[in-house]
């Protein structure tokens, strides 16, 4: 297919230079779909078909959600991202005395199949990408995801979709953690040879940077941590006998997208090529699926402001426009009343609009590479890459990114960052529109999406009735069987997943976890 401007000039799909003297470093940046993949991991990118749009959604109950989803879907959604309350993310049942009050709030409460299957009524999960934002219990969330797709009729092997599953990052800024790093480490190994096995499509982790960003981290902080944890992975899952090509092309990362468009489309580039040679040179692996660093992004909620709300849309289309430009392979564009509540539905269709305006309207998926021989994206490029890669050198001298972790190095780097930012902020040196600088006092009221608080009553009463009713002898057996299983060697998932078909809780099978492995405490804690 040709492409023209609108003034009819044509439009090359990848752009070179046109000698070598032209820009030197552009000569060296190879082509798209090629190690280092600095251009791209595919050689035809969004020219071929645009980026997924993966909405992330989720709040009160599975069936309001659900309700969510299929809107969604209906606006032209082609993926869909859980968010779950954190009582699910830390693996306690919404009746569990450390849920009180926060059922349903950031994220829909998921105790049991029951919801998961209210979650997923009528979704085509054969078509439809499903992405699931749960780290401690993900294998739990997985299973449970399998079970509903089964009782549709739809087979593992046609399932495709992600799991968060980065638990490394929860010690270093989130603290939605269960276990210590050793076990949970196993726990993702385990997850990485189930799906191998079972789901194969399944991208088994999403390694995040995100989250970290959010934190305070600085773009170089945010890769440089991110690829360490990642090497972590992969060892672990190399020391459980999984030949590195076999788990290899199912890695996935998850980045945040800023306002800083030059620095965050050189941070995605650098990235890709940092990863692409640990892989090769580091692990040796051959199979060049294995060394390309597929991303989601999200636009950066830390940056959304409650004060003028509406200017939040303007940050989101630069954040998405320095995400597109940098060569995601997915994106979540936040909505802009997400600094002050859920999103109404409303924002949030808006907010998949942006994409789409991005995606149709513009001439951004007219090539690939845009930026390729940049001067300043390029120099910038070189510049994070040094940069990421000192600090990578670091977390490798205190020993890897768990022994690293357990000395609280990357938490205080980041907090380091953070701490800074703020006093930019606070001095007016860093510029917040409508915060420390145009600000408007006549702000029109905002009404927020408000929640039912009979929510977290209604999940008890429904965990009371599935306790009542299901098989208690079944659950019991079952629920020894996982205990057993977690003090030995065999792939924990398979007698999960049988605790989870015998109507299990999230809660009742993280507790036998925790009755095994106990619980983190970090070493500020003590």
């Amino acid at each position: 297919m040709t492409r023209e401007t609108e003034s009819g000039l044509p439009v090359e799909p990848v752009y070179r230079p046109g000698q070598p003297a032209d820009f030197d470093p552009a000569a060296q940046l190879g082509e798209p779909g090629e190690y280092p993949y600095t251009r791209g991991i595919y050689p035809a990118m969004y020219t071929a078909r645009p980026w997924t749009m993966r909405q992330y959604s989720g709040f009160s109950t599975a069936e309001e959600s659900n309700r969510r989803y299929h809107q969604l879907i209906e606006a032209g959604s082609t993926g869909l991202s859980v968010a779950f309350d954190l009582p699910t993310q830390m693996g306690y049942d919404s009746d569990a005395l450390a849920a009180r009050g926060e059922v349903g709030k950031v994220g829909v409460a998921i105790d049991s199949i029951d919801d998961m299957r209210s979650l997923l009524r009528g979704i085509p999960l054969d078509s439809v990408s499903v992405s699931m934002t749960i780290n401690a219990p993900a294998a739990v969330l997985l299973l449970l995801y399998q079970l509903a797709a089964d009782e549709q009729g739809i087979g593992s092997d046609r399932l495709n979709g992600t799991i968060q599953n980065d638990i490394l990052k929860e010690y270093i800024a989130r603290g939605t953690y269960i276990y210590p790093p050793q076990p949970s480490l196993r726990l993702v190994a385990d997850t990485f040879a189930y799906c191998q096995a079972e789901i194969p499509r399944w991208n088994t982790i999403s390694i995040s940077g995100y989250h970290m960003a959010e934190a305070g981290a600085t773009a170089v902080q945010e890769i440089a941590f991110t690829l360490a944890n990642a090497r972590e992975y992969v060892r672990a899952a190399i020391a459980s006998g999984l030949p590195v090509d076999e788990f290899g092309p199912r890695l996935s990362f998850f980045f945040v997208a800023r306002t800083t468009l030059l620095e965050e489309v050189a941070k995605f580039r650098a990235a890709r090529r940092m990863w692409a040679r640990i892989m090769r040179d580091e692990f040796g692996a051959a199979n060049p699926r294995s060394l390309m660093l597929r991303f989601h992004t999200q636009t950066a909620g830390v940056q959304l402001t409650a004060q003028q709300p509406e200017v939040n849309m303007a940050r989101v289309t630069v954040q998405a426009l320095a995400a597109v430009l940098g060569g995601t392979q997915s994106l979540h564009t936040n909505s802009y009343d997400e600094a002050i509540a859920l999103p109404t539905e409303k924002a949030a269709r808006l907010a998949l609009r942006t994409q789409q305006v991005l995606a149709y309207e513009t001439d951004l998926t007219s090539t690939v590479d845009p930026f390729a021989g940049s001067y300043a994206v390029e120099s910038m490029t070189d510049d994070i890459e040094e940069a990421a890669g000192e600090l990578l050198a670091r977390v490798a001298d205190l020993g890897g990114a768990v022994a690293a972790i357990e000395r609280g190095f990357q938490k205080a780097e980041i907090e380091r960052s953070a701490y800074r930012i703020a006093r930019q902020i606070d001095a007016g040196e860093r510029v917040i529109v409508g915060v420390n600088r145009f600000t408007h006092s006549g702000d029109e009221a905002y009404q927020p999406l408000r929640l039912d608080p009979a929510i977290e009553q209604q999940q008890c009463e429904r965990l009371a009735k599935l306790r009542a009713d299901r098989d208690g002898a079944e659950f019991t057996r079952r629920i020894d069987d996982l205990r057993r299983a977690a003090g030995e060697a065999p792939n924990l998932l398979y007698p999960l997943r049988e605790a989870l078909r015998a109507r299990a809780t999230v809660g009742e099978v993280c507790d036998a976890l925790r009755d095994v492995w106990g619980v983190y405490k970090p070493p500020d804690a003590y």
